[in-house]
């Protein structure tokens, strides 16, 4: 039997002879059911319609479907001790992918930052031998495609290795995460936002909504609960969520900045 992928955000689903009634992380009042109402497509029908790229983005492989599909975000692969972490996933795993990943030294996690970008997860962890999956268990309700390599970690951080830490910031969701790489930057640090802290247009400012899709902002305590997580820890670089969407230098400051302008704009 076939499994099933959201056409809207991406979200894999258990196999089946028919797709899902529906998509709850659609259903959720952060996103939206499509336009032309719920869709699905098999994995097979979604290889058909895309093809998964890599290439550099600011010093990470980056990985995402073209044409973009669903969300659009791309996953970066972050280089630590025995493989890359895989941080946030794409709707899609393909062999030629896979074996790029091999040829940088393996996948040895994953970790996501909410669940708009689960994506086809337990895909990618099969692919590996059964990675380890981080994703906060205050999330653990919005996993749509149930699997036992899942690691529903507590808490404010979870460290992966010496130089990666998973940091709680909450906000876009009650367990949404960041992550730190000590190393990135030419060792002045890296902040891998997705877009729980999402990098302006203009790339010298980062911005928080509670959904993007439907225009709704994230309230003072929560965005102010998103600085201090982020305060302990020194980075040079953030990487946004989409291709390109990076602010490469300067980025504690311009950090602090945008939480003193978003809270200004709001009050």
């Amino acid at each position: 039997m076939p499994l099933w992928t959201c056409e809207t955000c991406g979200a894999q689903f258990p196999a089946g002879d028919r797709p899902p009634a529906a998509c709850p992380i659609c259903e959720d009042e952060r996103q939206y059911v499509n336009w032309r109402g719920q869709t699905f497509l098999t994995r097979e029908e979604l290889a058909q319609r895309c093809r998964l790229v890599w290439r550099d983005d600011l010093g990470l492989t980056g990985l995402a479907l073209e044409p973009s599909f669903a969300i659009g975000q791309r996953a970066l692969l972050v280089p630590d001790a025995g493989g890359v972490v895989m941080w946030d996933c794409v709707p899609l795993a393909t062999a030629e992918a896979i074996a790029h990943i091999k040829s940088l030294g393996g996948l040895k996690a994953i970790a996501i930052s909410h669940p708009h970008y689960y994506g086809a997860l337990a895909d990618w962890s099969d692919a590996f031998g059964g990675a380890p999956v981080y994703l906060h268990a205050d999330d653990r309700q919005w996993v749509t495609r149930p699997h036992p390599a899942v690691v529903h970690w507590t808490g404010d951080t979870h460290r992966i290795s010496d130089d990666v830490v998973l940091l709680r910031s909450g906000g876009h969701f009650a367990g949404a995460t960041m992550l730190h790489w000590a190393r990135g930057a030419d060792g002045k640090g890296a902040l891998l936002t997705g877009d729980i802290a999402q990098v302006t247009m203009d790339r010298r400012f980062v911005s928080f909504m509670y959904s993007y899709p439907n225009y709704t902002p994230l309230n003072a305590a929560a965005v102010r609960r998103i600085a201090d997580s982020v305060a302990p820890f020194a980075f040079e670089r953030i990487y946004g969520a989409w291709w390109g969407r990076n602010i490469a230098e300067g980025a504690k400051a311009a950090f602090a900045a945008s939480v003193a302008r978003y809270l200004a704009a709001i009050a």
